[in-house]
Formats: C-alpha cells, sequence, structure tokens
C-alpha cells in the first residue's frame, strides 16, 4: 500500500448492513416453481400442503396447484387423506441424478469413473477387513481421539457406495426400478 492508501489516512466509512438485502428476500424472491422445487425435494416424509405453502412461502391453493403438476410428473408422491399430504419421491430423484450423469459423461467417462469408485471401495474394505460400512462400529474401531476421523472416512464410503451405484446404473443404460440401487456388476 502506499502512504496514500493507508488504513490510517483512509477516509471511507464503513458499509451500512442495514442497507443490504435481506437474505429471506434473496429467497422468497426466486419464481414460486423454483421455491416449490427446493422445499419438494426435500421432503422426507408427507407433509400437509399448508406446511409446504408455509415453507415456500405461496397461497395454499398456488402450493396445491404445483404439487398436483408435480405429483403428475412423478416428482412428488401424494398421500390422500385430510389433509392431503406430499413427499419426495426419492426413485425419481435418483433417476434425474442417473440421467445427469448420462448426459453429462460420455460412456467410457462413466466407465472409468466406476472403475475409480470400485478400487476406492476396495481400499475402504481392505482398510477395515469387512464389506460394508454398516459393519464397522466406530466403538471398536476408533480409539477417543479419532472416532470423528473414522466416521467421516465411514461417511465418505457410504457417498462412494451411492456414486458407484448411479455411475454402474447410467452404464447399463438401465431405467432404475423403484428406487432401489441394484448389485455393482463392473
Amino acid at each position: 500500500m502506499t502512504a496514500d492508501n493507508s488504513l490510517e489516512n483512509h477516509d471511507e466509512t464503513p458499509p451500512e448492513f442495514d442497507a443490504w438485502e435481506d437474505p429471506e428476500a434473496l429467497v422468497t424472491d426466486q419464481p414460486i416453481r423454483d421455491r416449490m422445487l427446493d422445499v419438494v425435494y426435500q421432503l422426507r416424509e408427507p407433509t400437509p400442503v399448508a406446511a409446504i405453502a408455509d415453507r415456500v412461502n405461496c397461497d395454499t391453493e398456488t402450493a396445491r396447484d404445483y404439487l398436483e403438476w408435480f405429483a403428475e410428473a412423478g416428482i412428488v408422491r401424494e398421500h390422500p387423506g385430510r389433509p392431503v399430504r406430499y413427499e419426495s419421491n426419492r426413485s425419481y430423484l435418483r433417476w434425474r441424478r442417473i440421467e445427469r450423469i448420462r448426459t453429462q459423461y460420455t460412456d467410457e467417462e462413466i466407465v472409468a469413473e466406476l472403475e475409480a469408485v470400485l478400487g476406492e471401495l476396495e481400499d475402504y474394505r481392505e482398510q477395515f477387513e469387512v464389506t460394508d460400512p454398516d459393519e464397522v462400529s466406530l466403538l471398536e474401531t476408533a480409539d477417543a481421539n479419532d472416532v470423528e476421523e473414522t466416521w467421516k472416512i465411514l461417511s465418505e464410503w457410504k457417498t462412494a457406495q451411492k456414486r458407484a451405484e448411479l455411475l454402474d446404473a447410467a452404464r447399463r443404460d438401465e431405467p432404475p426400478v423403484g428406487g432401489t440401487p441394484g448389485r455393482i456388476d463392473a
């Protein structure tokens, strides 16, 4: 910095944080359809239309119209009753991920990535001497100082398994059945 630009000689006033846009406004300024998709992708259990409308910040009838359309498209599952409830369709989301892989990568790239992930999975199996991360006991495997590190490694192992399942489904070019991952046969 030159002498003229030093902090001591700088007359600029600090920013007025109150003048900044409210983060809530940034979210609600998105189109309703986009806000609805953000919310429905997160629904893990059947949720009433009114609760979804509250989360989206729209009226109940608008939410109902979008949810009915999303149900017809397979994005959500409708649970009839009083009140009608909706939850995200996990098999649809899995299908979308597989289709995204198919469109973004060549067959050769998919196979190469699958081979790399299968190598990672084999390394995890050898490291823990089991075939699945759910077989590993944190209490038995990690001492008090590295429980968090072991948990992180096991989470990465589970993520690699899911990635391998998606890559294998994309490689096979088969539609997923019921959203249940199949056996990796690469």
